[in-house]
């Protein structure tokens, strides 16, 4: 954990999960030709497609948001890193399963790549299982070379920023999220997530989860490897920095997303895919509004827990 880091705490918003499936589906049909959302018996989530370290998304769910943008624009603050067993305890959740978006420690890979992470946390008499990915720029010829983390490198650390869902992991009721033919300008996190905001102005609600791309293409960026040596001071600096990709489905996504900052200067929505095919990176959107269809488990979170919270803040580079 980065030095004289501290966590800030929040009670969300968790309405039953009855209520919030009439919600998201009222709001998702506004955005999608064919929405359904639906309480099921979460799927076992070791399986194919997801291969999580775990079987579902549930006991004590909690979001974090560790670190910031501002740790890594306009200028990087390389000594920013932090470590997923370090915030399973801030998160006061010891063994916790953390799934979400975020960047790898330069250090321990050598560069600046985008993380899918997907840790086991360690518990008392186990350590910790890390089935994150990460993509990078492939020097050889520019496209994405998306890696296995456990395959390359030791531990658990990351570094910069992340935007992470953490549960026990366990079975049970969760959020199934049907959608088909994009007819709206929204992402289908953006759609969830400004669905919220409209419905509960007042309050500040908090989904996590997983969902896969099952048919289309998606937009998506990778940085590159090397951080800028020149600051980066406005969005279109920051694009133009960015390596931008359509890829392709099947892509398994990891999302959070937040309806309302409460003060905790917030990364409203974070969204990271990765795929069995070796693409993956920072989701945007769906290319194919046409075919795409999606498929989604979600839950809503209890807390949000601020860690490292950056004293200069700004917000370039959060899209």
């Amino acid at each position: 954990m980065a030095d004289n880091s501290k966590t800030e705490k929040f009670q969300l918003h968790v309405p039953v999960l009855e209520e919030l499936c009439n919600v998201l589906q009222n709001g998702l049909r506004k955005n999608f030709a064919d929405a359904n959302v639906s309480v099921v018996e979460c799927p076992d989530l070791s399986n194919d497609p997801f291969r999580f370290p775990v079987k579902g998304l549930c006991g004590k769910p909690r979001i974090t948001d560790v670190g910031g943008v501002p740790y890594l624009i306009p200028l990087v603050k390389v000594e920013k890193e932090y470590n997923m067993n370090t915030v399973s305890m801030e998160l006061e959740l010891p063994g916790a399963f953390i799934l979400g978006a975020g960047a790898v420690s330069s250090r321990v890979v050598g560069m600046n790549a985008e993380m899918m992470p997907l840790v086991l946390t360690e518990a008392e008499g186990r350590p910790a299982v890390n089935s994150s990915y990460f993509s990078s720029i492939n020097p050889a010829d520019g496209k994405c070379l998306q890696e296995k983390y456990s395959d390359r490198f030791p531990g658990c650390d990351f570094g910069l920023l992340a935007n992470l869902y953490a549960c026990e992991g366990k079975p049970g009721k969760v959020i199934e999220v049907r959608a088909k033919r994009r007819t709206g300008e929204e992402s289908l996190v953006g759609a969830l997530r400004k669905t919220l905001e409209a419905h509960y102005p007042d309050k500040s609600l908090a989904l996590g989860g997983t969902f896969i791309i099952q048919k289309g293409k998606a937009k998506i960026h990778i940085m590159p490897r090397e951080f800028s040596a020149c600051p980066l001071n406005t969005d279109d600096e920051v694009n133009n920095w960015l390596k931008h990709f359509e890829v392709s489905a099947p892509l398994i996504c990891q999302s959070v997303m937040v309806s309302r900052d409460p003060g905790l200067d917030l990364r409203v929505e974070h969204t990271h895919c990765f795929s069995h095919h070796g693409e993956g990176g920072h989701y945007y959107i769906d290319t194919t509004p046409d075919t795409v269809e999606y498929l989604g488990y979600f839950m809503p979170a209890e807390f949000v827990y601020r860690i490292d919270r950056p004293k200069e803040t700004h917000i370039i580079g959060r899209d």
